[in-house]
């Protein structure tokens, strides 16, 4: 059983995957608290539902789409082995999102690294993350992410993404920085834009 806020087909909005067909599965629970988080109702482990494994792949398996996407909250707050060693015998690609803050669970085709000042990544998350994706809400975040990016293994992508809310004051600062700073990639939720979950 698994503790879920929601479970859903959609189009992944951000980084690397973005554009591509993708199976969100948002586990319930996370004690970061980012004061401009998507999801504030998936922070308390005592609500959303428990859903079984076997559900669960019912559930994608009405899809089309090869990539399941776990995502919260904060995922690796619950044991993620059974989930993905199940998904792995179905032959789908896995993918994790997450802040790092807790040890890794599961087996993974992709991890996203999204790293929060609040309660900073474990230290084996870095040498395994495919992507870093930091968020920038303002001008000091700009320091967290080359403090972050010093951390990760020399192939993983780098990605800034302003926080939506801020969006139209931030753009122009991120795109200054990734003129000076040529390795980071743009990512915008193009979900948002697109008005789809």
């Amino acid at each position: 059983m698994l503790s879920i806020k929601e479970t859903f087909l959609s189009i992944q909005g951000e980084g690397f995957y973005a554009g591509q067909s993708s199976y969100f599965i948002r586990t319930q629970g996370c004690d970061i608290g980012c004061h401009w988080c998507d999801e504030p109702n998936s922070w308390s482990l005592n609500k959303g539902v428990k859903m079984n494994y076997k559900t669960i792949i019912n559930n994608i398996k009405k899809s089309k789409t090869n990539i399941v996407v776990v995502t919260g909250g904060e995922p690796l707050m619950h044991n993620l082995e059974e989930l993905t060693s199940i998904l792995k015998v179905e032959k789908y690609s896995t993918h994790l999102e997450t802040s790092g803050a807790y040890p890794i669970t599961g087996k993974w085709d992709w991890i996203t690294l999204s790293p929060k000042k609040v309660k900073p990544p474990q230290s084996k998350i870095y040498k395994i993350a495919n992507e870093l994706k930091v968020v920038i809400y303002n001008k000091h975040d700009f320091k967290w992410a080359l403090d972050q990016s010093k951390r990760v293994q020399k192939d993983c992508l780098l990605y800034i993404q302003p926080e939506w809310s801020r969006s139209e004051e931030i753009q122009p600062l991120i795109i200054d920085f990734i003129q000076n700073n040529p390795l980071w990639r743009l990512s915008l939720q193009t979900h948002k834009y697109l008005k789809i979950q």
